[in-house]
């Protein structure tokens, strides 16, 4: 089986938008502090925006390409996942808001 591939721009977008979403979220957590979730909401709007425009840069890339590589579009693929990811993390501290408060 081959190993899969990735644009090195949508894999370290995706890595890097993973990873400090995760670690604001588990450090809201383990805290509670009201100035890490508006931290949290202003790093989702910027990293919505970030992610969007690599994702439409990697998906113009893949259409684009001729030679049939498909890391950019492994790598558009892998940018939305993001999106799951985030809509649990909201749909969880939302829930922690409404039995705490």
């Amino acid at each position: 089986m081959e190993k899969i591939k990735f644009s090195a721009t949508g894999k370290n977008t995706f890595l890097i938008s993973f990873g400090l979403g995760t670690f604001l979220f588990l450090l809201f957590f383990i805290t509670q502090n009201e100035f890490l979730l508006l931290s949290g909401f202003i790093y989702v709007v910027f990293a919505i925006l970030v992610n969007i425009l690599v994702f439409l840069h990697q998906l113009l890339i893949f259409l684009s390409d001729i030679s049939g590589e498909k890391t950019a579009g492994n790598s558009a693929l892998l940018l939305l996942a993001n999106i799951p990811i985030a809509t649990i993390y909201f749909l969880v501290i939302s829930n922690f808001f409404l039995l705490n408060f």
